[in-house]
């Protein structure tokens, strides 16, 4: 239903020269035929942006998407229809990559791009197959006490070639190509084996927070793989905290709250990491079984000298406590943020005033040496 609204809306913003098509999935074309300037179709792509911003009701319920466009000209960009669609998907992916609701036009350097992404892709097969995937972990402290109620695993690459690479640098195309799912099934096995190797070491029981992407979340079986590893592991549900981001919430209500009742149902705690910067909603975040909220590190930065990212987050923190939840500051970088945060109630925190991000053995001799 949502694919022929699309497709409706999509012949209003053209004129009936022109040509529209589905490509497959969620993915349309559309060729312009006799345009004299490229400002034409960038009219036309923010005239389509505009037009499927627009709630489509289905069910007697709203339903928004994001749109994503990839914009190349004939001929000066190539002449076979092949060239076109492919210089155009390049374009659209750039488009995606840079965020909702927005265009691009393809150029040269994209193919460059295009050829790097294909490199990495084929790397992180390798990487997967040759287990070259290490997990650091940060602390993350009460914010009082300073002492540890937590850590967050965090995904290395060490790269044959190029050493330790950040995921920043290569997670996203991980997401893209699905590989995201092997690897995101690795980080969970890895953080909860770890885990439970500390408690078998006589440490305290502390909880290791695995970041879970949107793709992965929305896999079929996800909290039943979440049950299997921490069975296979020994693991108990409380020493494992999913973290998920706003973005799961784009997706069918019904279905994010049925696979979140499942994880919770299970004793798994639930968090929503960057908390602020995606889809917020009052609605969505007093329905989901969630335990803990993570103020992004962009609210944190300035927190000490700047009025705005002070109320936002002290916003946030009142309206967590005022639901239950608790609420951790991600990012904590200076005495004067610790400060503000303290005296906005803040329950946690984590960030390179306490512990930077450290190998499973570096974490090993923290907790031998602190009193927990």
């Amino acid at each position: 239903i949502l694919l022929r609204m699309t497709a409706e809306r999509l012949l209003k913003c053209v004129r009936d020269s022109d040509t529209v098509s589905r490509l497959g999935g969620d993915e349309f074309a559309i060729i312009l035929a006799g345009i004299k300037k490229e400002q034409n179709a960038a009219t036309v792509a923010q005239k389509i942006i505009d037009c499927l911003e627009n709630p489509f009701i289905i069910n007697d319920e709203p339903v928004t998407i994001g749109t994503s466009i990839g914009i190349t000209i004939h001929p000066s960009d190539g002449n076979s229809p092949d060239s076109l669609v492919k210089n155009a998907d390049m374009a659209m992916y750039k488009a995606k990559r840079g965020g909702r609701n927005r265009y691009e036009f393809y150029n040269s350097e994209m193919n460059a791009a295009s050829i790097t992404h294909f490199a990495v892709e084929n790397k992180l097969r390798e990487a997967i197959k040759n287990e070259e995937f290490l997990l650091y972990y940060q602390p993350q402290v009460d914010i009082h006490t300073e002492t540890i109620v937590g850590t967050e695993a965090l995904i290395r690459w060490q790269h044959p070639q190029q050493g330790l690479v950040l995921p920043n640098d290569f997670m996203p195309i991980a997401e893209e190509t699905g590989l995201i799912i092997p690897i995101g099934e690795w980080v969970l096995r890895t953080a909860c084996m770890q885990n439970k190797l500390w408690q078998n070491s006589g440490y305290q029981h502390i909880p290791v927070s695995v970041n879970v992407s949107p793709r992965q979340f929305r896999q079929d079986g996800f909290a039943e793989k979440v049950a299997q590893v921490l069975n296979e592991t020994g693991l108990d549900t409380l020493s494992i905290e999913i973290e998920l981001t706003e973005s799961i919430l784009m997706y069918d209500e019904e279905l994010v709250m049925a696979r979140l009742e499942l994880l919770t149902a299970r004793g798994v705690r639930l968090s929503i990491d960057d908390f602020g910067t995606g889809y917020s909603s009052m609605r969505y975040l007093k329905r989901l079984p969630i335990y803990k909220l993570k103020i992004d590190k962009s609210f944190v930065d300035d927190i000490a000298t700047n009025p705005g990212d002070r109320a936002i987050s002290e916003a946030i923190i009142t309206m967590a406590h005022s639901l239950q939840l608790k609420v951790i500051a991600e990012g904590v970088e200076t005495k004067e943020q610790l400060k503000v945060l303290r005296s906005l109630g803040c329950d946690e925190a984590q960030g390179f005033l306490f512990y930077k991000p450290l190998p499973a053995d570096k974490i090993t001799d923290i907790l031998s040496k602190v009193k927990l």
